[in-house]
């Protein structure tokens, strides 16, 4: 009964925070929507909220979380009118407009406003998420353990029994929340490194089209340069509508789909923000680790080191060749994108940890959390060995956690081998599925049209050469893939992995597949393609410390679990929120600017008029458009003005926000939308493992300035139109 008594000790310490939390702190934060009438409700209307609990989240009925959405796997977005119309940041949008671009209509430099229906664009692979329903099943949950592990406490593989006993009630829950709500998908989520469950049911739109964007000369201005940084003037906003079936409910595309009738939308505020105004923010946020430990942030450094490294080689190359070739910078806007964020993050998060020394404080949390475990017993006995046992396993692990990051950001980057495998996947598992080769062929086909139409060999091959070599140049002998490296061996190597492979050009490739295809062995015979062969050597080397790091995680996990149950039990009667998981949380805070070094000092908005004095013709980065620049010096900025007459263009607050909040709305007290959160500040580059109140800010695009670009600059206006602007 070990393990019962273990979970009920920390689902009564969460319990407890639940009951007590009432002070928390209005920046500090992703908490549960569930829990916001216990946990928050007081709290917020001390710092100017208007809304009740009930107007936000209700389990019940209509409320604003019903106008949030995910975007894709990974943003947030917010409903805005009821025709479904969408908005989320520009950044988000990003590889669907990209998708949708060519040389002849390049939607990512000049933009694209559709004047009508008829001109929205269908994105293929887009989905928007709404949430339907959260439960908690936590007790569910640990009574099956309990009565699993009782029921197995003689099997030699106790542990392997009990969690698949765990496993099919997770399968059951699923299963039943499956059926009563219709056209919806479920999912038992773990929070508090698995001392909390919630079985959480979502309804997927599967037919989103593009409605419109600035030119990234406005959506992306500043791009890498001010990526993370304040002073901020970038308009990141892109706008999508939500289709449904003629019953309202999830379909297909098909040209017969109407907008969907949202149960909510957000109405829309005018009025600006001053210093020191409430705000909340919705959304989806993708991954803190506020529960790390030291030795798991010292492991994270080293591998981010790896991922700064080799991103840094790759990016320069695809800048390179971007800024060369007009098509390649279409081909790879998206790629250099996803790559660049993190790369620079990881560097800023660097800086941030030396000069937090936010080791050195975790460290000292340990010590004090190991003095307060040995004063008793029943602690020593639950949470006293989670530490070591921790350290043990990310010690153990090391190695082999350090070699898949230099696979994964060198080898695994190597494009023709990717489409190899995914090509010859994408064969197999539909002859499995329909033992149709001519639909087998299609699926094949499918993968490798949208692959080539991203794709530059020149650019590949420089950019596999460049990695292969320094992944040679950093892993030990025993994992190198071309045997005896050296530079002669390298170009060998790659210039017959390209002038070789199949899967070189499409039009190679698809002739690969039909001849294989007629030939003895099948489709098998692509196995002998260098590019595949390279994939091959990848998964080997990638999987081939697999069960070893299995086996050292589970320890791990098992350790976290107890460690977090013994910091929410140690600190009962403070503010506790779990982790970020890409589940909907709720932050709030106020609109405040902050001082970053002494004698510097940063207000809490920023305007247009920045945006004319970084201008810069010459740098790619800093271009303005001579449409926006003719707006601002006829100072035309019609109702999104602010009262002094200028135009708003970013604004600051404290919310707490990291990667998947991108798009999420900020909402005054009332709930109204005032603008879009795209972004943190350099400062508080190490927030995703300990909040610097001080320090950390949400950087927000101004929804006045959002709405004059649709309509002054785009002139879109009939999209205003369809919006609730108060």
């Amino acid at each position: 009964m070990y393990m019962k008594k273990f979970l009920m000790s920390a689902v009564a310490a969460l319990a407890v925070m639940t009951g007590s939390a009432l002070s928390a702190a209005a920046d500090e934060g992703m908490w549960l929507l569930p829990l916001l009438e216990k946990m928050n409700a007081k709290d917020m209307k001390k710092h100017g909220c208007k809304l009740a609990p009930k107007q936000i989240y209700n389990a019940d009925g209509v409320s604003l979380k019903d106008a949030i959405v995910q975007f894709g796997g990974g943003c947030t977005g917010e409903i805005i009118s009821d025709e479904g119309l969408l908005v989320t940041n520009h950044h988000c949008g990003y590889s669907h407009i990209q998708a949708l671009s060519s040389v002849e209509h390049n939607y990512l430099q000049d933009g694209f406003w559709a004047m009508n229906r008829s001109e929205e664009l269908p994105c293929d692979g887009l989905t928007v998420t709404f949430l339907e329903s959260v439960t908690d099943v936590t007790d569910i949950l640990s009574t099956a353990e309990a009565q699993a592990r009782e029921t197995y406490k003689d099997s030699a593989n106790v542990d392997v029994l009990v969690a698949k006993a765990v496993a099919d009630k997770k399968e059951e829950l699923v299963k039943t929340a499956d059926k009563e709500y219709a056209h919806c998908s479920s999912t038992v989520v773990p929070y508090y490194n698995d001392n909390l469950f919630y079985l959480i049911t979502y309804k997927i739109y599967r037919d989103v089209r593009f409605v419109g964007a600035p030119p990234s000369s406005i959506g992306k201005f500043g791009a890498d340069t001010d990526n993370w940084m304040w002073p901020r003037h970038t308009c990141d906003f892109s706008m999508f509508r939500v289709y449904a079936g003629a019953d309202n409910e999830p379909a297909d595309y098909s040209a017969e789909n109407v907008p969907l009738k949202p149960k909510n939308h957000l109405k829309i505020s005018l009025k600006g923000v001053k210093e020191g105004d409430f705000t909340m923010i919705m959304g989806y946020p993708g991954r803190t680790n506020r529960f790390a430990t030291s030795d798991e942030l010292k492991e994270m450094l080293a591998e981010n080191d790896i991922r700064i490294e080799a991103r840094t080689l790759r990016q320069d190359i695809m800048m390179e060749d971007m800024l060369a070739d007009p098509k390649v910078k279409i081909q790879y806007a998206s790629k250099y994108s996803s790559s660049s964020n993190g790369w620079k993050k990881w560097q800023g998060m660097k800086l941030a940890f030396e000069k937090l020394d936010v080791i050195g404080r975790t460290m000292l949390e340990e010590d004090e959390f190991r003095e307060w475990v040995a004063a008793d017993a029943g602690r020593t006995e639950k949470y006293g060995k989670a530490l070591d046992e921790i350290a043990a396993a990310v010690g153990g692990a090391r190695g082999a956690s350090l070699l898949s990051t230099w696979l994964f950001e060198t080898v695994y980057r190597c494009e023709i081998s990717n489409i190899a495998a995914s090509a010859v996947a994408a064969y197999v598992s539909t002859m499995k599925e329909t033992s149709d080769s001519t639909l087998a062929l299609g699926a094949a086909m499918d993968h490798m049209d949208e692959f080539y139409k991203d794709y530059s060999l020149p650019t590949d091959i420089k950019i596999t050469e460049a990695l292969l070599r320094l992944y040679h140049q950093r892993v030990d002998k025993e994992n190198w893939i071309i045997s005896d490296f050296s530079e002669e061996r390298l170009r060998g190597y790659v210039d017959t992995l390209f002038t070789q492979s199949a899967f070189s050009s499409e039009e190679k490739a698809v002739e690969a597949i039909r001849k294989a295809e007629a030939s003895e062995k099948g489709i098998l015979t692509l196995r002998e393609d260098p590019a595949f062969r390279l994939y091959q050597e990848f998964l080997k080397k990638y999987f081939g410390h697999n069960d070893e790091l299995k086996a050292l995680r589970a320890k791990a996990n098992k350790a976290k679990k107890a460690y977090t149950a013994g910091l929410l039990e140690w600190k009962k009667g403070q503010p506790s929120y779990p982790d970020a998981n890409f589940t909907m949380r709720l932050t709030y805070g106020n609109v405040m600017g902050y001082s970053p070094a002494d004698a510097v000092e940063y207000d809490y908005y920023t305007t247009l008029a920045g945006v004319m004095e970084k201008e810069d013709p010459d740098n790619w980065e800093f271009v303005v458009p001579e449409k926006l620049k003719d707006l601002y010096y006829e100072k035309d900025f019609g109702q999104y003005a602010m009262k002094d007459g200028r135009m708003a263009t970013c604004f600051l607050s404290n919310n707490d926000i990291t990667g998947g909040n991108s798009g999420s709305p900020i909402m005054n007290a009332k709930g109204e939308l005032i603008g879009l959160a795209f972004d943190g500040n350099w400062e508080s580059m190490s927030s995703d493992i300990m909040f610097e109140p001080n320090l950390q800010r949400c950087i927000n695009v101004d929804i006045r300035y959002v709405l004059f670009i649709v309509d002054k600059f785009g002139g879109a206006g009939y999209l205003i139109d369809e919006m609730d602007i108060r």
